[in-house]
């Protein structure tokens, strides 16, 4: 479905991504792990179209979207859950949510995409008056992945989903995507820094250091090297 071949991008003078490549295939989550500041969420971002890439290509069901416009990118079904939630603090749950479904389509199936994230996290359907600035961290989360699904995607980027959270919400977290790929068919990519329980759930891996591809394999794959588990995963 997506198919990243040899990206170079980063910031101004600083280059941050060296040509890596991956492949996410339709209906699987592929996780890309790596430590703080590998180029993990760089790449994310660049195939997002909000970092312009330098040199290289991404594709979307085998066309051309390397400089399309962010816009343009959600349009055709990819979304991205960025890392640290960027919710609007004073805003409630609800009109969050909502300020994922401004697109045409997405605008008209607004109501059923509702439902479909208050069945995800019921939770949310209970403080949905309230602002999201007051919510626990772990339901703050939960409303950037329900705001990336407004949109009606087809590929979710997720940007470190359990960053900060408590071990418990960490896995009601990893639950929750596992049933996004199972019970409404998405695809995902999931940047983790969470190694170990980014292994137990995802279809195939990536190991990113330093803007470089170091490693890539099935799960067990993965696990069974000992020097890419110890060099960049510290497992």
């Amino acid at each position: 479905m997506l198919k990243v071949e040899k990206i170079e991008s980063g910031y101004g003078l600083m280059q941050v991504l060296w040509g890596p490549s991956l492949e996410v295939r339709e209906g699987t989550i592929t996780s890309l792990l790596g430590p703080n500041g590998a180029g993990k969420s760089t790449l994310l971002w660049t195939i997002m179209g909000s970092v312009v890439p330098r040199a290289g290509t991404v594709t979307f069901e085998g066309k051309d979207i390397t400089n399309l416009p962010p816009h343009r990118k959600v349009n055709l079904g990819i979304t991205l859950a960025p890392e640290g939630k960027h919710l609007f603090r004073e805003m409630t749950v609800q009109e969050n949510l909502f300020m994922g479904a401004y697109r045409k389509e997405a605008l008209a199936a607004r109501k059923e995409s509702l439902d479909l994230v208050y069945t995800m996290f019921p939770i949310l359907a209970e403080r949905k008056d309230q602002k999201a600035g007051s919510l626990s961290g772990g339901q703050q989360q939960m409303v950037t992945i329900g705001r990336a699904l407004m949109t009606r995607p087809r590929l979710v980027m997720l940007d470190e989903p359990s960053q900060g959270l408590a071990p418990k919400l960490i896995l009601e977290i990893f639950e929750t995507i596992t049933r996004l790929k199972k019970e409404l068919g998405l695809t995902i990519l999931l940047v983790e820094q969470n190694a170990a329980i980014s292994l137990g759930k995802a279809d195939y891996v990536y190991v990113m250091h330093e803007g470089v591809i170091k490693a890539e394999g099935t799960p067990a794959q993965i696990k069974a090297s000992v020097d890419v588990r110890e060099a960049y995963l510290g497992i």
